[in-house]
């Protein structure tokens, strides 16, 4: 009876919670969302420089993140490339001089703090013309407003940059009588009308005063309590904000340190000076709300203006306007009568047989595809290109990659089903690796955990593992099908580009830079190539003479030596793929170096694919391998000693990971590794009976749409290019992060079925039809380089 109950209520659950009506749940969020920042921001305010400057969480390590954007870690060129023939100028206190020190670290690493306490000091780059000084001015006093005020006169001596503050000296010398702290009020309004002056031209910067730790003063700074410095900071911010001052010329409050402070001032040796750590984090934020606006890093949204739209974005959305159009007038004509086919499963390779005979595809049917991604791509658009949504950094801890991990790998073990079929790596099976492969992959890239060379390194068998499956899947197919046909190679290209060249134009990004795609599609025609050539050597020809099995060999071992040309000679295969209009496909940022990279680290997993294929295919036509239900693939000796040697390639591998020293070191081995990791795997996964006897089908239901997941994280789960990390829900991370997957998965899987939809609409079965759109398609795409090539940088 229990049973029958759980049954009957899953039953009734699934009828109310499916896929659809997720779908459904999904906009309804979008929508609610953008209304409620669109909201915030008009309300509350949306400069991302005052987040900055003002409101964030310290996170350790010298990272400040910002309230709803992302800082850049600037590197010693950028910094001098920002501020090249700039002049800053710190004026104030010892604590002054400390922030003065970690901006001047950023310029150049070598510095070292010297100069003598309570005296001026200057930083001069010669090269890039970079000065940066620190003047003595402890209080906040006529002293002060006299030498600001020359700068007042907007003379050429007047400083790009300046960051003052001071409180300590005057709490200290007046033992903090209330009658100094009106007099600091009254000091900060004069020295305010001159900052006020200088703002227009001038980044001025008010320093808030830090904490102490007041047990660990000593005894002549004992009157610089906690209680004193918020009454002084009370003062200057009640002067400074209640100044009527216009929009575009303000004094920028930073408060971000004393935020941080707050968290640190227990380590502070002296009670009044504050860790390394803090100063730092203080002289990085500075260097963002400078040089994020000139420099515009991805990854740096805080103080940067989003820029507007391009030709091709215009026109991107135009089109899809147009087809909205086309759809309403459809409509409104009743042209109404279409029913959806059953699409191909490319994924597979095999074509779904449909169970009842469908329909002609109706006239609306594309149109109502291409406004549904129309729509997808908008908010696309708003995610990642406007100033709708905010974003967090990325901050690697083992626990925000390995608890997500223990807990999907739980609930992928919790739901399994019984396979259809028992044979080495079936459907449900591929499905299932790719499935889990892709959520490792996902909480790998929104953790940070390439930080961590032992995971970075298993990720990387995991990339291998999918070119594998490429090379087994493609050879598989054509080797038992021997179907070489436009069409079939058009609907594999089209499912898997479309996605990607739309998001080439919405996103104003090259297709290099969704690599993985690019590299599937090159070793896909190369496969195809490889297997369609003069002579197409397929199962049934070896089956008549086994001759032919030396004829494939032969053709591996070209495509070997292919591989290697390009592997050792890179200026070879930089010559190839910088060829226009080759280039366009390849180039990142004008150069194939990230092509070059990615090919490389995995070369030759594609070509294991294929022989692993080409080797089990042959091993199952001799009946060697036992597939039947429940029964272990070889013999019961075979299968332990085989099991033993891949258990103990797991550990052998995780431990040399574990040993790696950089990155750059494992690469190097990498390639000719990764596939000892890779038959592992398959071999505990299939060579006891039961183990491929079931298979997750939580896992699998991901692997179907692996390839929509891993593009669309890009811009709609993590954000500024996947630098960074959307935030739809501000101030709770956990809720922010179950609300964007919810719509991230349901918006991945949309886009598989208008894929899918489409590729029946636009690619027909008629070769001649078919040659006539692709001559289409070329010619547009021609005329698109030509204007690129032509259009002025």
């Amino acid at each position: 009876m229990a049973g029958l109950a759980y049954s009957l209520g899953k039953r009734e659950l699934n009828q109310h919670f499916n896929i659809k009506n997720a779908k459904l749940l999904s906009l309804v969020a979008v929508v609610s969302l953008v209304v409620f920042h669109t909201g915030l921001r008009y309300y509350k305010g949306g400069d991302s420089c005052e987040w900055l400057l003002t409101r964030g969480s310290y996170l350790g390590e010298e990272v400040w993140q910002p309230y709803g954007c992302m800082m850049h870690k600037y590197k010693s060129i950028e910094a001098k490339t920002c501020l090249a023939n700039r002049r800053v100028v710190f004026l104030g206190d010892s604590r002054i001089r400390n922030l003065y020190y970690s901006f001047i670290k950023i310029i150049n690493p070598e510095k070292a703090e010297e100069g003598i306490k309570h005296k001026d000091i200057t930083y001069e780059h010669k090269s890039s013309s970079v000065n940066v000084d620190f003047l003595w001015y402890p209080e906040a006093n006529n002293s002060m407003k006299d030498r600001l005020a020359p700068w007042s006169q907007k003379s050429s001596a007047t400083p790009a940059v300046i960051v003052l503050g001071a409180a300590t000296w005057s709490i200290k010398l007046n033992k903090g009588s209330g009658e100094t702290l009106q007099q600091y009020k009254n000091n900060l309004t004069t020295i305010a009308v001159t900052l006020e002056s200088m703002a227009e031209e001038t980044q001025v910067y008010w320093v808030l005063q830090d904490p102490v730790n007041e047990e660990v003063l000593r005894d002549d700074r004992k009157m610089i309590t906690n209680r004193q410095l918020e009454l002084y900071n009370e003062a200057a911010l009640e002067v400074f904000n209640g100044s009527k001052r216009s929009s575009k010329s303000k004094i920028k409050i930073l408060a971000a340190s004393r935020q941080a402070a707050l968290e640190t001032i227990s380590k502070s040796v002296d009670g009044l000076h504050h860790p390394k750590s803090t100063q730092n984090m203080g002289g990085m934020v500075l260097m963002n709300s400078e040089c994020n606006k000139i420099l515009k890093p991805i990854d740096g949204s805080c103080c940067q203006e989003v820029p507007p739209p391009n030709l091709l974005q215009k026109l991107t959305a135009g089109f899809f306007l147009a087809s909205l159009l086309v759809l309403v007038f459809l409509h409104i004509v009743g042209n109404s009568h279409h029913r959806r086919p059953s699409p191909p499963d490319v994924e597979s390779l095999e074509e779904k047989k449909p169970a009842t005979v469908v329909s002609p595809i109706g006239m609306k049917a594309p149109f109502q595809a291409l406004c549904k991604m129309g729509l997808i791509m908008a908010y696309f658009y708003l995610c990642d290109r406007a100033d709708v949504f905010m974003k967090g950094q990325k901050l690697y801890s083992h626990a925000t990659f390995f608890i997500p991990l223990v807990y999907v790998f739980v609930l992928g073990f919790f739901y399994n089903e019984n396979t259809k079929e028992t044979k080495l790596l079936n459907r449900e099976q591929t499905d299932e690796w790719k499935g889990w492969m892709q959520l490792v992959i996902l909480i790998y890239h929104i953790s940070g955990a390439s930080a961590f060379i032992p995971v970075y390194m298993h990720v990387r068998v995991l990339v291998a593992a999918y070119l594998f499956q490429t090379g087994y899947g493609h050879f598989s197919f054509f080797w038992l099908k021997g179907d070489f046909g436009l069409y079939r190679v058009c609907q594999v290209l089209f499912r898997l580009n479309f996605l990607v060249v739309v998001l080439c134009m919405v996103m104003d990004r090259p297709y290099q830079f969704y690599y993985f795609v690019p590299l599937v599609t090159f070793w896909f025609v190369l496969i195809y190539g490889a297997m369609a050539v003069w002579p197409q050597i397929l199962q049934k020809s070896v089956n008549t003479n086994n001759m032919w099995h030396l004829g494939v060999l032969a053709k591996f071992l070209i495509l070997l030596t292919i591989i290697g040309c390009f592997a050792y000679s890179q200026g070879l295969f930089e010559t190839v793929f910088s060829t226009w209009p080759v280039s366009k496909l390849f180039e990142l940022n004008g150069s194939v170096h990230e092509w070059w990279f990615r090919w490389k680290l995995d070369r030759f997993a594609v070509l294991h694919g294929m022989v692993f294929a080409f080797i089990y295919l042959a091993l199952q036509k001799r009946q060697v391998l036992m597939e039947g239900k429940g029964e272990a693939l070889f013999s019961p000796r075979i299968s332990n000693i085989l099991l033993f040697i891949s258990i103990l390639a797991f550990f052998i591998y995780s431990f040399w990971a574990s040993s790696c020293k950089t990155k750059t070191e494992c690469n190097e081995l990498h390639p000719y590794i990764s596939v000892f990791q890779i038959l592992a795997f398959i071999l505990i996964r299939n060579i006891p009976g039961y183990a491929r006897s079931v298979y997750s089908s939580f896992f699998a239901w991901f692997g179907k749409i692996s390839l929509e997941l891993f593009i669309c994280q890009y811009h709609i789960w993590l954000a500024a290019d996947t630098k960074g990390i959307l935030v739809l829900i501000p101030g709770s991370p956990f809720i922010n992060m179950v609300v964007s997957t919810f719509i991230f998965v349901c918006v991945a899987h949309e886009i598989s079925t208008i894929t899918n939809d489409l590729a029946q609409c636009v690619i027909p079965k008629d070769n001649v039809a078919l040659l006539k759109r692709l001559g289409a398609v070329a010619l547009c795409t021609l005329a698109l380089l030509l204007l690129n090539k032509a259009a002025p940088p």
